[in-house]
C-alpha cells in the first residue's frame, strides 16, 4: 500500500526499512510516537506531508529487509531477542563504563552535563534490564503459545493486552531518556576539545539510540498489535 498522510506513522515504518531510515534522517519518531498521522506530525516538525509521501515513494520497498508484518510472530520474536535484546545486553554495560570513564576524566571541565548523562543512562539502563527480562519471560512465550496447536500458556494477566499495555509505557519512559540523552549531548556532537574515549562514548550512544528506535517499532507497531489480533482469533 502506498503511503499517504492520513497514515499513522508506525504503518508506514513497518512497511519498509528504508521508510525507518528516511524517518530517522527527518527526526520523526516512528516507534513510541508510531500511532499518530503523518501529516500530524509534519506539521508540527514544519515538514510538508506531500513531500514526505513523495520521498517514501521513491523508496525500496520491503525487499531492503524481510517483512515483519508477514513473517510468523515467533520468527519476529526470535529476531528482536538475537538482534536487539543481545545488542543492549553487551552495549549498555560498555556504555555505562565508558560514562565513568568520561565523568572522572571530564567532569571538572562540565560537571553538570556529564553527571547528568551518567544519571540518565543509569536510569535507562535498569529500566531496560528489568524490561527484557519481563519479555523475555513473560510476554514472549505467551505470543509464542498463541501460534502453538495447544494454544497459549495459562496466564494470570487476563488479555495480552495488559501486558502490552505496560511495556509500552515503559517504551514511553526509554524514549524520553533518549531524547534527554540527545538534549545533554547536543544531538550526539563531541565536542571539539573532546578524547577518544568521549568521542567513542557519544558515537555509541547515537548506535544505542538507532537501535533502540527500530527495537521498539517492531514491538510497539508489528509484534503487539499483531498479538491482540492473533490472540482474539484463537480465544
Amino acid at each position: 500500500m502506498a503511503p499517504n498522510p492520513q497514515q499513522n506513522i508506525g504503518e508506514i515504518a513497518a512497511q519498509s526499512l528504508a521508510a525507518v531510515r528516511l524517518f530517522e534522517k527527518l527526526g520523526i519518531d516512528y516507534c513510541c510516537g508510531g500511532r499518530r498521522p503523518l501529516e500530524d506530525v509534519c506539521r508540527e516538525k514544519g515538514l510538508s506531508a506531500e513531500q514526505v509521501v513523495a520521498e517514501l515513494n521513491r523508496q525500496p520497498g520491503p525487499a531492503d529487509g524481510r517483512d515483519w508484518t508477514k513473517a510468523s510472530l515467533s520468527d519476529l520474536i526470535g529476531h528482536i531477542l538475537a538482534t536487539h535484546h543481545e545488542f543492549l545486553k553487551s552495549e549498555l554495560p560498555r556504555l555505562a563504563a565508558q560514562i565513568d570513564k568520561v565523568v572522572a576524566a571530564h567532569s571538572e571541565r562540565d560537571p553538570e552535563t556529564f553527571v547528568k548523562i551518567q544519571r540518565v543512562f543509569a536510569g535507562l539502563q535498569n529500566d531496560l534490564d528489568g524490561h527484557l527480562m519481563k519479555e523475555e519471560q513473560i510476554l514472549f512465550p505467551y505470543i509464542q503459545g498463541l501460534e502453538s496447536p495447544s494454544g497459549p500458556m495459562h496466564s494470570c494477566f487476563g488479555t495480552v493486552r495488559n501486558p502490552i499495555r505496560m511495556m509500552e509505557m515503559e517504551h514511553d519512559e526509554a524514549g524520553g531518556a533518549l531524547a534527554a540523552l540527545r538534549e545533554l549531548t547536543s544531538g550526539y556532537q563531541a565536542p571539539e576539545w573532546a578524547c577518544p574515549t568521549l568521542r567513542a562514548l557519544y558515537a555509541g550512544l547515537a548506535g544505542l539510540e538507532e537501535d533502540l528506535h527500530l527495537h521498539i517499532h517492531l514491538e510497539n507497531n508489528i509484534l503487539h498489535p499483531r498479538a491482540i489480533d492473533l490472540e482474539q482469533a484463537v480465544s
